[in-house]
């Protein structure tokens, strides 16, 4: 009789704490499954796009004809831009002192073939003081003309009149006239060249920005990621996982 009540008695006591056992497992599975829900649903994912960071073609080309270099900056590659940027300001240093000897030349010559040739130079046009050059005055300059049977080419004496006193005075004129003209003929080189340093800067920056895009597509590619993991009966943690290929 003691053996069966003992029986009795212990029988609950086994039983209940095997049941306590198997519904903290369940919990702990619980637990766990929900954690890993709660890390899956909150983890910050940024992707690398290749496309936001490519640079445009047409925007080098476009930099280098406005100023030469530029393109290569945009680039990335002004080691190589730098030349051509040194070259626009060579060449428009250039342009610039040329344009103003030219004019400097032009007021010399203007001025003196008034003060030696007595020209009047309102209203005078560049074939006029080329032609001034040639001549020692207006009437020998009408007489040849009238001889051609030019008579359409004859000028007017009270409008444009001149005479050379002596013929150095008309060399001294013509060397003057003549160094103002053959710099203002060499200014269109320097334009020129402008415009070539322009073109040759737009074809490297466009050459330049493509070999970048090129080179940023085979370069790392990443992939970075942030998560918060949620666990029961412990603190929230921050967990980052980082992964590349080559």
């Amino acid at each position: 009789m003691k053996i069966f009540f003992l029986t009795i008695f212990l029988f609950p006591c086994m039983l209940f704490p095997q049941s306590d056992d198997h519904s903290s497992i369940l919990e702990l599975k619980n637990s766990l499954k929900m954690s890993d829900q709660d890390y899956q649903q909150q983890i910050i994912n940024p992707v690398y796009d290749y496309n936001s960071e490519k640079k445009s073609v047409g925007l080098g080309i476009l930099y280098s004809l406005l100023l030469p270099g530029m393109g290569e900056l945009y680039a990335d590659a002004y080691d190589m831009g730098k030349y051509f940027t040194i070259a626009d300001g060579v060449l428009w240093g250039t342009f610039i002192g040329m344009e103003v000897y030219s004019n400097w030349q032009k007021d010399n010559y203007q001025s003196y073939a008034a003060a030696k040739a007595g020209v009047n130079n309102n209203n005078k046009d560049d074939e006029y003081y080329s032609t001034i050059a040639n001549y020692k005055s207006i009437y020998t300059y009408n007489e040849e003309k009238a001889l051609e049977r030019n008579f359409d080419q004859m000028l007017d004496p009270d409008v444009y009149f001149w005479k050379w006193n002596t013929t150095d005075e008309r060399q001294n004129y013509r060397e003057i006239w003549t160094s103002s003209e053959q710099t203002s003929n060499d200014v269109r080189f320097v334009v020129g060249g402008l415009i070539l340093n322009r073109v040759a800067s737009a074809i490297n920056a466009a050459r330049l920005v493509t070999s970048y895009n090129n080179k940023l597509k085979d370069e790392l590619s990443w992939n970075f990621s942030v998560g918060f993991m949620n666990q029961q009966n412990l603190p929230t943690s921050l967990t980052f996982n980082f992964q590349k290929s080559f």
